[in-house]
């Protein structure tokens, strides 16, 4: 029996090499259509798939999969992609890989930002809601097993809120006491 070595088996799921030259031809149709004033060309297939792999790939990396909207980040990613996909110049690079990944990632990023608005939003105006303005009117057994499902909710999520608003200094910190009635020297 011969001792035939095996192939080794690649780690890429995309062939560069084919997705530049896809991308200049690609390019290449852009700029003509440009000139004669036409639509954009169709986007390859090959690489509709690949800039789909890197997306889904990317999303399975450690420090975006425990997000409960991944589908939503893929989904942003291969609309940016599709959207910029025209801004790849193959005079300055001959790795799409990385120029597309990087939007991949870019987008990502903004989706995540994005949530955390959504969940903070979402938690201010819990604790500014109705439910607040009905506890006035519970039963004290009622209010107690309230306040202990709501100090559990909000130790949690006072977390996101104190990270949120000190990334976002624009936010105005709601006045407390005489503070409320006492004007801004700025004013």
């Amino acid at each position: 029996m011969e001792n035939v070595p095996k192939k080794k088996k690649s780690n890429h799921y995309i062939d560069n090499k084919l997705f530049y030259t896809e991308m200049v031809k690609y390019h290449t149709a852009f700029q003509e259509s440009k000139r004669l004033g036409e639509d954009r060309p169709p986007v390859p297939n090959y690489v509709g798939k690949c800039i789909m792999l890197i997306a889904q790939r990317l999303a399975t990396r450690p420090n975006f999969v425990g997000y409960s909207y991944r589908e939503e980040m893929i989904g942003d990613a291969i609309e940016n992609c599709l959207r910029y996909l025209h801004n790849f110049n193959p005079e300055k690079t001959n790795n799409p890989f990385a120029y597309f990944t990087q939007i991949v990632y870019n987008a990502f990023l903004r989706r995540i930002e994005k949530e955390k608005k959504q969940l903070y939003i979402k938690h201010k105006s819990f604790e500014n809601s109705m439910v607040m303005n009905t506890l006035v009117d519970m039963a004290p057994e009622d209010r107690s097993q309230f306040d202990a499902v709501y100090i559990n909710v909000s130790e949690k999520l006072g977390e996101l809120v104190e990270k949120y608003e000190a990334k976002n200094p624009a936010i105005k910190k709601p006045k407390k006491g005489v503070e409320k009635f006492i004007g801004d020297e700025d004013e």
